[in-house]
């Protein structure tokens, strides 16, 4: 109960709890804060003529005004919301779960093979996630092209053309895969590999691991019983970073133009002409960039001030030294 409680202590922690919540609940009430109709697209809603390529300010068809093409900005918000926690929290979790698991293996097997697994974590950590998120897409457009794909149209790649006879089950599902997804977890496993093989190094030498396999446990429920519950406390911390870094660089990756499908990178992009294009003005079209982007900051400060708050709740130094510190005037 102390980490609790040590978490609870701090008002910054408060805040990052209520900024999540508050993003966590406008996920989940998506339908019903704006309802889908005829001409939805994924996150995207018209509420015009499609060839409208003006923003309209705030009004009651749209609250938050809208963008070129007459593209509800409140709706995409709202939905951009749901799918930028769906996607943070799947990036988190599998990088999680794979990381925690091969540091774990490599930790308890030690010797060569902890040598040998800790370098292929190293050689990932040299490639850049930029660079993969590209690599991986091309990955993906080449592999479906080689099985007959002349082009394809998906909702996370840009159309490129279609099939001429019926697709494979295999690039059906490369089609359905988004890139940036499996490109980020490919490459954000590894500070969590590194930091739960250094926590099982050093765990596997207590005694109480030692009386479990004294007892005839076998390796994988050594390490799932006792190891990684007591190891996953600072993966944690590394997770919940994950999830609102995760969401800022696909929207990057989307504004810039590089693929991906963040809703809210999306609306920057098409915003971006009225804001720096000729002519265009941060006071008289607010509402192309300024919604987006205060919820893009507001996202990754909420699951960084969590992960700062996890940080010092589960250092016990941290805590120690705090209450051993002397009052000085």
């Amino acid at each position: 109960m102390r980490p609790l409680r040590v978490f609870l202590s701090r008002w910054q922690n408060w805040l990052g709890l209520l900024i999540v919540f508050a993003f966590t609940v406008v996920s989940l009430a998506a339908p019903l804060l704006s309802q889908p109709n005829d001409t939805t697209w994924g996150a995207f809603k018209m509420v015009g003529r499609s060839t409208d390529f003006t923003p309209h300010p705030p009004s009651d068809v749209a609250p938050l005004g809208t963008l070129p093409g007459q593209i509800d900005v409140y709706h995409a918000l709202v939905w951009g919301g749901r799918e930028a926690m769906i996607f943070g929290l799947s990036v988190a979790l599998g990088a999680l779960l794979f990381g925690s698991l091969f540091g774990a293996i490599a930790g308890y097997a030690g010797g060569a093979v902890n040598g040998v697994m800790m370098r292929v974590a190293d050689a990932f950590l040299t490639f850049p996630a930029l660079a993969g998120v590209v690599f991986l897409q091309q990955l993906v457009a080449v592999t479906i092209e080689s099985l007959g794909g002349v082009s394809f149209n998906s909702y996370y790649h840009d159309p490129v053309a279609d099939f001429q006879f019926t697709p494979p089950p295999f690039a059906v599902f490369l089609m359905k895969v988004d890139p940036i997804l499996i490109s980020l977890i490919l490459f954000s496993w590894m500070p969590i590999a590194r930091i739960v093989n250094t926590m099982v190094i050093t765990l596997k030498q207590t005694d109480f691991i030692q009386a479990a396999r004294a007892m005839g446990g076998g390796p994988l429920w050594v390490i799932r019983r006792h190891l990684l519950p007591n190891a996953i406390g600072p993966a944690l911390v590394l997770a919940s970073r994950d999830v609102g870094s995760s969401v800022i660089l696909q929207a990057t990756i989307t504004f810039i133009g590089l693929g991906g499908a963040s809703p809210w990178g999306i609306l920057l992009s098409l915003g971006r002409n009225w804001v720096i294009g000729p002519g265009g003005n941060l006071l008289s079209a607010w509402w192309v960039f300024l919604p987006m982007t205060l919820a893009i900051i507001f996202f990754g400060v909420g699951w960084n001030l969590i992960g700062d708050g996890l940080a010092e709740a589960l250092d016990p130094t941290a805590t120690i030294f705090r209450r051993t510190q002397p009052h000085v005037n």
